[in-house]
């Protein structure tokens, strides 16, 4: 994860991304939309945390859909209003 700012994940942990996609999903549908054996196969969040954390590629993938799931609206939100106060 970057440290910038301006990272929509910014100050956010690995392990807070995975436990709330699987809240909101369910390992089961996560396991669909990432296809990776650490969300299908005897899931956990360690077994998941450590294979995120050696595998960067897959960590992009759970990154871009915490991203989509939880801050894209809330970034489209916060634009709409910053360009009404202009």
């Amino acid at each position: 994860m970057n440290n910038n700012p301006n990272d929509l994940l910014h100050g956010l942990t690995l392990k807070t991304i995975v436990n709330k996609l699987v809240e909101f999903y369910g390992w089961e549908e996560l396991g669909k939309k990432i296809n990776i054996n650490c969300f299908n196969s005897d899931p956990s969040v360690n077994s998941s945390l450590k294979f995120l954390r050696k595998e960067y590629w897959a960590r992009i993938k759970v990154e871009k859909l915490y991203i989509k799931t939880f801050l894209e609206e809330e970034a489209l939100a916060i634009k709409e209003q910053k360009e009404q106060e202009k």
